[in-house]
């Protein structure tokens, strides 16, 4: 049979760079074609042969419902037979931001717009505008969007300056840009001794899933509190992939910490493209139109996003939707590791509410750089393996793993027995 994601693959390849509209989804890290979705339901989607897989990307997060929850589709429906975009405010914008507000205390204010990077990079402008402070501090293996500032990896020393990691990106636009090792309480101390009378904001994900999953430890994270309260700047959390995700209060619920701005996206959009970005009153009083920090965006809070994002935050709110979740991932990286213990196999895997990952190493990596150590080969047979038995993971072992209230114990249990068998026959 002509495999169809061949043909498409090579037709994509013709009219769009790699084939793809963001990298990942290339296959580039795991070798192999690209799978094109067709259609997607509950927890599965099918490919362009109608092969079905158990879905553990989620849209890389937001289907924390599943694909097509009905109480989604309908609020959906109902908000496109009203009109796609209109250019001018709504009222279900304002009930978006009173939902998101109610949920996360540390926000009094909040700004919608359409993309994590675009709430990202707004985020910072805000910081350094509120602060009137240049240097920003992030970790490495951090993802905070493809702003240029954040393009970044670490420099060649301690609490260094750091180097553009993308072409385009010239030095002098990240000469700002601060990069430590996440979890590395000796440099984060020594950057803000040498440097915090000029820090604006240090951005972090507090449980990071762009290095796979790795917690920020709670010392860790409450020393960044600390110390930006000390030295006069921000703490943003990047909550684009954890916010509505780990928990119903995000990762700095999880924790217990405070930050200044948040960064929101995925799950608040319901799969539409949605992202945003809040904190305390005075904070956010310094945007336009009301101060002197300007941004804007032509489809924020478009009318049909928020309906998706409104009934997404309805659904999840409900009762014991959490720890029906939680449970249901728990079981998932717990069977992972019997699978793998009972097969020898080398393997850790951790996870906070829908939210997991796992490691092909005996020991939880607290950086990006143990996170690297992991062996690709090894990796690449296991996702090649979970993929010819209808299992979709993401194509690239520093990303993290989704699962939904649409997932049965029946998938979980496939897909638990379908990792054994690629254990027992590495």
């Amino acid at each position: 049979m002509t495999d169809q994601n061949d043909l498409l693959f090579e037709r994509a390849r013709a009219v769009i760079p790699g084939g793809v509209n963001s990298p990942v989804r290339a296959f580039k890290a795991v070798g192999g074609t690209p799978r094109f979705i067709q259609r997607a339901q509950g927890a599965y989607f099918w490919d362009a042969n109608d092969k079905r897989y158990i879905d553990y990307i989620g849209s890389w997060g937001p289907m924390i419902l599943g694909h097509g929850h009905p109480a989604v589709v309908e609020a959906v429906q109902k908000a496109v037979l009203e009109g796609f975009s209109y250019g001018a405010p709504t009222e279900r914008e304002i009930e978006l931001a009173e939902a998101i507000l109610a949920l996360v205390p540390s926000m009094e204010m909040v700004r919608l717009v359409s993309s994590g990077t675009e709430a990202a990079m707004s985020a910072l402008r805000l910081a350094r505008g509120a602060t009137g402070r240049k240097t920003i501090v992030k970790f490495e293996g951090c993802y905070h969007g493809h702003a240029d500032a954040l393009l970044v990896k670490a420099g060649s020393g301690l609490a260094t300056f750091g180097n553009p990691t993308s072409a385009g990106v010239p030095p002098e636009v990240v000469q700002h840009t601060l990069v430590l090792e996440y979890n590395n309480l000796q440099q984060l101390e020594e950057a803000f001794a040498l440097h915090g009378k000029d820090i604006a904001c240090l951005m972090i994900e507090a449980i990071a899933g762009n290095m796979n999953f790795v917690r920020a430890t709670h010392e860790f994270a409450k020393r960044c509190r600390e110390l930006c309260t000390q030295h006069g700047a921000l703490l943003i959390f990047d909550e684009v992939m954890t916010g509505f995700r780990v928990g119903l209060h995000g990762a700095q619920g999880v924790l217990g910490i405070t930050p200044d701005l948040t960064v929101l996206g995925k799950v608040i959009g319901g799969g539409m493209p949605l992202a945003a970005f809040g904190g305390p009153r005075a904070i956010m009083e310094q945007l336009a139109p009301l101060g002197p920090v300007y941004q804007a965006g032509t489809l924020s809070g478009n009318p049909v996003a928020t309906a998706c994002g409104l009934a997404t935050l309805k659904e999840i709110s409900k009762p014991g939707f959490y720890e029906a979740l939680a449970k249901k991932t728990r079981t998932l990286v717990d069977g992972l590791k019997a699978a793998a213990a009972a097969e020898g196999q080398p393997f850790n895997a951790d996870s906070e509410g829908g939210m997991f990952g796992f490691f092909l190493m005996n020991e939880l990596p607290q950086n990006y750089a143990t996170v690297m150590t992991t062996d690709n080969a090894q990796f690449n047979a296991l996702f090649h393996g979970l993929l010819d038995r209808g299992v979709y993971i993401a194509p690239a072992l520093y990303e993290a793993g989704f699962v939904s209230a649409a997932h049965s114990e029946d998938d979980i249990a496939a897909t638990i027995a379908a990792a054994r068998d690629i254990f027992s026959k590495r």
